[in-house]
């Protein structure tokens, strides 16, 4: 909460205020009223403050903001066909009751539950003609609240301009008003967000906390992306380079990830540049794009808006392994279109809530996390297991056999890397058990991946 109180423009804490304007001034908001309840909640000087006051505080702001995630999938269910609308009800509840959601908001605490909420917003609003430039003008505003939805951006243009401001007769037509009305609204969300700071002569600042790219290629905790799978190679590699003949890089050896700062060595394998990164994420967003651009439908969008975000996180520069409820969630509107989607899904549902574990490391968290997310798999995968129609094509991939596969072996190892390791080896390899399940959700999230490449080529 200090953060709203001026973090912005001091280095009085590590985890200064990395997020966009918009939600510095939600802070602000929240700061008004938390005086009322523990005055040591604005001080920034107090680092890891953490009474009692200040966590139910925090958490019941959490609960009350996501209102905005509830009145989306209302929302989201009252647009839906009459005929959809029992497979509508199940996809909006599995998001509502997330265990990610849980995982990240009410108990590793952040407001993740009510920046969705306004995204999901913007998702259901692309879905009419008459409400495409207030969906522009809500995601121009999710971006000024948290800039991790620009991973998305690319999608939501090339729909906008080919839904709504070129001609539907012919794409050498503009609409020159819809297209005058969308730039202007934006251009004024972006002038509220960033006007006040330009003025200030704060944007350096602004802009090199909001793109970090001093930190390094992975997270502290490695998002189960291609970079974890790259990076647990890498690891493998130092112990088979003297037989295999190649070099090793001693000065990398005992190099590790950090959260902070700091950039990733590899010891073996080539080292990973930002353009690198930036080049592969931009050539996988551009595919499904092209389909996007030349079928301009409501589900080629989300499908472009969910491949759009499985980019980002497979192949982006530091990546937080949070980040996978970007293709998790608009995934979910899809999953029950057939069972080719919910094909694609499963995996991903399963891998992508596992990977989140490591943010909850105490014993006692075990149980919570462990039982809830196996209790939500089990209900919703089942439930959209009936629900969704068989497709008209045929399955590509054995995707339901991979999956049955994957959970076989996921369920020991999670046990391993929550309970086993520790009680073997206490506070040594503290890093084995998260190199362990980032790598091994890796696996899965990218398998997921190509699937849903395949279904959304072929649809």
């Amino acid at each position: 909460m200090s953060t709203a109180n001026g973090a912005i423009v001091q280095n009085t804490s590590e985890w200064t205020l990395d997020y966009p304007p918009f939600f510095a001034y939600f802070e602000w908001v929240l700061a008004q009223a938390a005086p009322y309840v523990e005055a040591g909640l604005l001080n920034i000087q107090s680092l890891g403050y953490d009474s009692w006051q200040t966590i139910y505080f925090q958490r019941t702001t959490v609960v009350l903001t996501e209102l905005s995630l509830v009145l989306a999938l209302q929302w989201f269910v009252y647009t839906t066909p009459p005929a959809s609308k029992k497979s509508a009800h199940a996809v909006a509840l599995s998001i509502l009751l997330s265990p990610g959601l849980l995982i990240i908001d009410h108990i590793h605490f952040q407001y993740n539950g009510f920046l969705y909420g306004i995204l999901l917003f913007s998702l259901v609003l692309a879905r009419q003609q008459s409400t495409l430039l207030l969906s522009g003008l809500v995601f121009a505003a999710l971006l000024c609240f948290k800039h991790i939805y620009l991973y998305l951006a690319p999608a939501y243009f090339v729909y906008l301009l080919r839904e709504y401001c070129l001609s539907p007769r012919s794409i050498f037509q503009i609409r020159f008003g819809n297209a005058t009305k969308l730039a202007t609204g934006i251009l004024a969300v972006f002038c509220a967000a960033l006007g006040p700071y330009i003025y200030w002569g704060q944007q350096q600042q602004l802009f090199s906390r909001l793109f970090p790219f001093s930190r390094g290629l992975c997270h502290a905790y490695w998002a189960p992306n291609v970079w974890a799978m790259y990076s647990w190679m890498d690891r493998v590699l130092i112990f088979a380079a003297p037989r295999l003949g190649l070099k090793i890089n001693e000065a990398a050896v005992n190099s590790v990830t950090r959260g902070l700062v700091g950039d990733t060595s590899f010891a073996v394998l080539p080292q990973v540049t930002p353009r690198a990164t930036f080049l592969l994420t931009v050539f996988f967003q551009v595919l499904p794009l092209i389909r996007l651009f030349y079928y301009p439908k409501w589900e080629t969008f989300i499908g472009a808006v969910t491949l759009c975000g499985y980019a980002s996180f497979l192949f982006g520069w530091h990546v937080h392994e949070k980040a996978i409820l970007l293709v998790i969630i608009p995934f979910s509107l899809l999953a029950v279109r057939d069972r080719r989607y919910l094909g694609a899904f499963r995996p991903l549902a399963v891998s992508g809530h596992v990977s989140l574990f490591p943010l909850l490391f105490t014993p006692a968290e075990f149980p919570i996390k462990t039982v809830y997310t196996i209790f939500w798999l089990i209900t919703f995968l089942m439930t959209f297991d009936r629900l969704a129609p068989a497709s008209s094509r045929p399955r590509v991939f054995l995707l339901d056999r991979f999956s049955l596969l994957y959970v076989t072996v996921a369920i020991p190892l999670i046990l391993y890397c929550s309970l086993v390791h520790q009680a073997i080896f206490g506070e040594k390899y503290e890093f084995i058990p998260l190199m362990f399940i980032s790598s091994y959700s890796a696996i899965a999230v990218f398998a997921s991946w190509v699937g849903f490449l395949v279904v959304y080529y072929t649809s």
